[in-house]
């Protein structure tokens, strides 16, 4: 449990100061003085002030802030610091600011995954056929064990992964396939069939196939750092886009809310992740950061998505938001906020003690 638990302060503290170090960052590039940086709440366990800036390590390690100089419209600020105020900034400025938090978050998912697999490479399965199904497109078409899967119209196989991406986007159209048996190469054209399967939220989909299998021998595939850098690229946007289409299934009640998970949740992942290792933990670390910044993203107030939200308006209309209107907005979204932390914390503790 102890493990778990300072795992848990690691990945949060990384994920935390991540998102306010791009706040505090974009805050100081447009000059707005920033009078607080500080990753977790309440009272203070250590603080130490550089210039105008306090920094500070507070005891609640589940959150983070940065206050600026008139980061309240309402609070009184003197004529010296006007020109470093946030609320005097123009609505871009501030929308620029607000949007840091989240957009480190996601460059943070980069850095890690192009780290990865910048040392690690990639692990592919090579393109050999295992076997062939009876009667399937590829057994009428000819193909047999060990056929060597070299073109597929035209392009180039380096792994059975690349394979099946082609043949998925086939949609069932003709696909010219060049193989290499006994150092023989020859072609064959097969059309495609179709297989009902399920996909990574459990419903049913129509997949294309042609009938063959992996003989599951693979092989490492060493990553300049461009490769690496657009490696991480495509996975942190896959990720990003597995995770919104999450939501939108919670949302319509194809998967069910019970699969959010809260601190608790967190703190056991991230200590069997930090059991299994450096790159397990930091791959871990990435996808949380990538929730986080989408998360933070949502035009609920309070949260970064709704101030962005409130300045949109006002670069829009020319008008700034009232106190009113931002009050009544912000109570409802805290009271949505705590909502969700007491159904996220009830799955929690309904895991804990089912043993699930």
């Amino acid at each position: 449990m102890g493990y778990s638990i300072i795992s848990f302060i690691i990945v949060l503290g990384v994920l935390i100061f991540f998102h306010e170090f791009g706040h505090f960052l974009l805050a100081r590039f447009f000059n707005v003085g920033v009078e607080t940086f500080s990753i977790g709440f309440g009272p203070k366990i250590y603080k130490k002030k550089l210039g105008l800036t306090q920094y500070c390590l507070s005891i609640i390690p589940l959150g983070g802030y940065v206050k600026m100089i008139g980061e309240n419209p309402d609070t009184v600020i003197a004529e010296q610091d006007i020109s470093r105020s946030f609320s005097h900034k123009k609505p871009y400025e501030k929308i620029l600011i607000v949007a840091a938090g989240p957009v480190f978050n996601f460059l943070l998912a980069i850095l890690i995954f192009y780290f990865i697999f910048q040392f690690s490479g990639l692990y592919l399965i090579k393109p050999i056929v295992g076997g062939v199904d009876k009667n399937s497109p590829a057994f009428i078409a000819g193909i047999k064990k060990n056929d060597h899967i070299k073109k597929i119209n035209g392009i180039n196989i380096h792994s059975w992964e690349n394979m099946v991406e082609i043949i998925k986007n086939s949609k069932g159209r003709d696909v010219k396939i060049l193989l290499e048996r006994k150092n023989k190469i020859f072609s064959v054209i097969i059309k495609p069939g179709t297989k009902m399967t399920k996909n990574i939220f459990g419903e049913n989909i129509k997949r294309y196939i042609i009938g063959i299998s992996a003989t599951g021998e693979s092989f490492h595939k060493s990553l300049n750092p461009f490769q690496a850098l657009s490696q991480g690229l495509k996975q942190t946007w896959y990720i990003i886009k597995l995770t919104i289409l999450s939501v939108i299934k919670m949302v319509d009640g194809s998967i069910s809310a019970k699969n959010l998970g809260g601190p608790i949740m967190i703190a056991q992942m991230a200590g069997e992740q930090a059991k299994a290792g450096i790159t397990s933990l930091a791959f871990f670390i990435a996808m949380l950061s990538i929730n986080l910044g989408i998360i933070n993203l949502f035009p609920i107030p309070v949260l970064d998505g709704g101030h962005i939200l409130f300045f949109g308006i006002e670069a829009v209309t020319g008008k700034v938001i009232s106190d009113k209107v931002k009050e009544k907005s912000n109570q409802i979204g805290i009271t949505l906020l705590i909502i969700l932390m007491a159904f996220v914390f009830y799955n929690d503790i309904v895991r804990l003690f089912s043993g699930s």
